[in-house]
């Protein structure tokens, strides 16, 4: 773990990452409930809104961003955080694994990036191998002095085996999984929100002075949504990385607008 505060993808040490690989992970179905989202373009221009610190993309979607902003003379577009791996639903697997399809170099060199990230899905029988492939980002990363941000999603048999296991979301699963990127040098993890807030500060509790963000996850309502943010900044989250609750509604702009009130200014939901 480095500090990177000089970092765009921070602002007043938190951030806010509007995330856009569900692409590649779900595939169109995640842009049915509104059609506009699954153009590229719209989504890009939605992370011109002040309150987004980054824009996380796949390798393909990152040089169509960048050709859009050229094409577009855009200079206050989001900062770009390059995804380096994913996989689809499409194919049969014996566990979970998500393959590199990008380079650290060529983020970095071609595309630009202000920061890269990497999904690790500790506990499935492919966890030896995506360690020593995040050992390789990681290490390579330093090197250009850009943040690496972990998608922490411990899943697979190892973990569905154990008895005491409740889903992804069960709340030593998840600490656990934050405490691998302080462990593995990840800068900023993100996780699936346990539940309560309780829950996040048991993760807060092992982490030390790694960046945390929650996972936004499936759309729900303004008000369930903006009271988990809130309930994470208070014991000690740095922000939010989310796709649906932003590009699935119709005026993410409104939502945009008390997001930036809770992760930035400190805000309670009553002050919304």
């Amino acid at each position: 773990m480095k500090n990177h505060c000089e970092s765009p993808i921070y602002r007043n040490g938190n951030s806010l990452i509007l995330a856009y690989d569900h692409g590649t992970e779900h595939g169109p179905v995640d842009f049915e409930p509104m059609p506009k989202s699954a153009d590229p373009t719209h989504v890009f221009k939605v992370g011109r809104h002040d309150a987004v610190t980054a824009i996380a993309l796949q390798k393909g979607n990152a040089e169509y961003y960048r050709n859009w902003e050229k094409e577009n003379n855009v200079e206050d577009g989001a900062p770009l955080l390059v995804k380096l791996n994913g996989n689809s639903n499409l194919a049969k697997r014996d566990d979970y694994y998500s393959p590199k399809q990008c380079s650290v170099q060529y983020a970095v060199e071609e595309l630009d990036a202000d920061a890269i990230g990497y999904t690790m899905y500790a506990g499935s029988l492919h966890e030896d191998e995506m360690w020593e492939d995040f050992r390789q980002v990681q290490e390579k990363a330093r090197k250009y002095d850009i943040p690496v941000v972990m998608w922490s999603y411990p899943r697979g048999e190892g973990i569905e085996e154990n008895e005491d296991y409740s889903g992804q979301k069960d709340p030593d699963v998840v600490a656990y999984g934050a405490r691998l990127g302080l462990e593995l040098g990840a800068d900023m993890v993100k996780c699936k929100y346990p539940g309560n807030k309780e829950d996040w500060e048991q993760l807060e509790s092992v982490v030390g002075d790694l960046k945390t963000v929650m996972s936004g996850g499936s759309k729900r309502s303004d008000e369930a949504f903006l009271e988990d943010v809130a309930s994470t900044i208070e014991v000690g989250g740095n922000g939010l990385a989310v796709g649906r609750n932003i590009f699935q509604r119709e005026n993410p702009e409104e939502l945009l607008d008390k997001l930036e009130k809770v992760i930035f200014e400190d805000r309670g939901t009553e002050e919304l």
